[in-house]
């Protein structure tokens, strides 16, 4: 039996997170003293262990004891499916990696690299996770409408809209040592807007939105960062200039 602090140490979470996993049902002690001290047994580290695995493939709380509950719910094969999903994300990252590897090596002038190879590993499953997500926080018709005009695109014109839109970008990169109300930067701006019908016709409002969301949004910076450090924050801004001249 471990006490709450063993367990705690254990697994590398706090005796507050496992104090709350108690109060919402997700993972109770095997038996509580007479004092209040909780003791887990050897069933509910495996539990524990299931649920940090869920964690990371970012399942929420609830989800997770849903799972947890089911009466068909089997260990092993969820960790066998636990197991494929993580290779699949450990792949996905591998590919990353090596793009970033090959990137400082363009950077370098050992090597030439076209300007598709520098997105090689965002794959398209990770694009439908940023639609829903801004579903969630967005006007959903808005979303909806604009997943709609997407899977009415053949392969080759989807290829083609990336490609332009990740030009944009990186044209944009170019330009990080001119100010955001220049006119070479508000020219891109401009590009970018006319871009993003493709996808729905954009208020000045869901403009603004959205270049506040690439500064602020973790999944939409880490992926500007990775192109540049400080475009996240420049695209917000020449991004507010334009809609403030055009709107």
């Amino acid at each position: 039996m471990y006490t709450i602090k063993q367990l705690a140490d254990l697994a590398n979470v706090s005796r507050r997170t496992l104090r709350y996993y108690d109060q919402i049902d997700l993972l109770k002690p095997t038996a509580v003293a007479d004092n209040g001290y909780r003791y887990y047994n050897q069933e509910t580290v495996l539990r524990l262990q299931q649920i940090r695995f869920y964690q990371e493939l970012d399942f929420s709380l609830e989800q997770i004891r849903t799972i947890l509950d089911r009466s068909d719910f089997n260990a092993l094969q969820s960790l066998q499916t636990q197991k494929a999903a993580l290779q699949q994300q450990a792949e996905r990252l591998n590919q990353l990696i090596e793009t970033i590897d090959n990137t400082i090596l363009h950077l370098e002038g050992k090597i030439e690299m076209d300007n598709k190879d520098l997105f090689a590993g965002f794959d398209e499953a990770k694009q439908k996770e940023y639609a829903k997500e801004a579903e969630r926080r967005w006007d959903p018709k808005l979303v909806r409408e604009s997943n709609q005009r997407w899977s009415r695109l053949s392969k080759d014109e989807q290829k083609a809209i990336m490609q332009e839109g990740n030009q944009i970008y990186l044209d944009m990169v170019k330009q990080l040592g001119n100010l955001p109300d220049s006119e070479d930067v508000q020219a891109i701006v401009a590009r970018w807007h006319q871009h993003t019908r493709h996808f729905y016709e954009p208020s000045f409002a869901t403009l603004r939105g959205l270049g506040q969301g690439y500064a602020n949004d973790p999944a939409f910076r880490a992926k500007f960062e990775a192109m540049h450090p400080d475009l996240p924050d420049f695209l917000q801004a020449a991004i507010t200039v334009y809609c403030d001249n055009n709107s």
